[in-house]
């Protein structure tokens, strides 16, 4: 199959990516992408500092270099992957007014300040109560003055937490999800359909089957399909399983962004 194009993808200016940009593109060239988007990670007051933020100065140099040498193949643009936490607000504000981003992922990887990866996030907590309070922080995230496009994985916790099982369930959470789900529709924000859960055993993409149709059901129609990739073999890993599900739930397009404005492409 021919995939149109990879949403979220990291290099070596992510802090957990030794990929370099031009393997990256190397790699979507043979896969035959008409475009890739290039995420990485800023994460201001994050746990780990290499994701606190990128050099931009080498970053833009990078990337125009690869944009320019490799248009006649494919179209790439410059996103960033942005770790939303309430009190880093104005940092962000002010990032995303000095670069020309053609596209911004919000995600949440830490809640009250405290750090999933290392588990502190979890101690005290149940996995309900850990899960419930993740979706309270994404959503106070949406209560903001938001300045993206697309909600990353919106289920990611449950990469983490040391809990005997890895499930979700949208039932006892359904409240506080659907609060965030039609905020996003509401305004004009989407999510990602992120493939990467297969790749941490999880058995399932990011969010899990149930929210994307929840979503298209509440009336969403934005939706990206991003692999996460940290390294080139990892490129559109999984998108056919993508593609499949979005047609089966309804779906008839996916969105492309160029200077932060979407567009409709038919699902290939």
């Amino acid at each position: 199959m021919r995939y149109f194009a990879d949403y979220h993808t990291h290099t070596n200016f992510s802090g957990d990516s030794e990929a370099p940009m031009e393997s990256m593109v190397k790699r979507a060239i043979e896969l035959g992408l008409t475009e890739l988007v290039f995420t990485d990670h800023v994460d201001y007051d994050y746990a780990d500092p290499v994701f606190e933020n990128i050099d931009f100065e080498d970053y833009l140099e990078h990337f125009r270099h690869v944009k320019e040498r490799y248009y006649r193949d494919i179209n790439i643009l410059m996103g960033v992957e942005i770790g939303f936490q309430p009190h880093v607000e104005p940092q962000i504000e002010e990032l995303l007014n000095s670069y020309d981003f053609d596209f911004v992922i919000y995600s949440t990887h830490m809640a009250d300040q405290l750090d999933f990866y290392t588990g502190a996030f979890f101690d005290g907590k149940d996995k309900n109560a850990a899960y419930q309070r993740y979706f309270e922080n994404v959503l106070q995230s949406l209560n903001k003055p938001s300045n993206f496009n697309i909600y990353g994985h919106l289920d990611f916790i449950v990469r983490y937490g040391d809990y005997d099982s890895k499930v979700l369930s949208y039932q006892e959470h359904s409240q506080v999800i659907d609060k965030i789900l039609r905020n996003l529709i509401y305004n004009g924000r989407g999510i990602e359909i992120n493939t990467s859960g297969y790749r941490y055993g999880l058995q399932h993409m990011h969010p899990q089957a149930d929210i994307i149709r929840r979503y298209k059901k509440l009336g969403g129609e934005i939706i990206t399909v991003g692999s996460d990739a940290h390294s080139p073999r990892d490129l559109c890993a999984d998108f056919n399983d993508a593609y499949t599900l979005l047609r089966e739930i309804g779906f008839k397009y996916i969105n492309a962004y160029q200077q932060r404005k979407p567009r409709f492409v038919k699902i290939p």
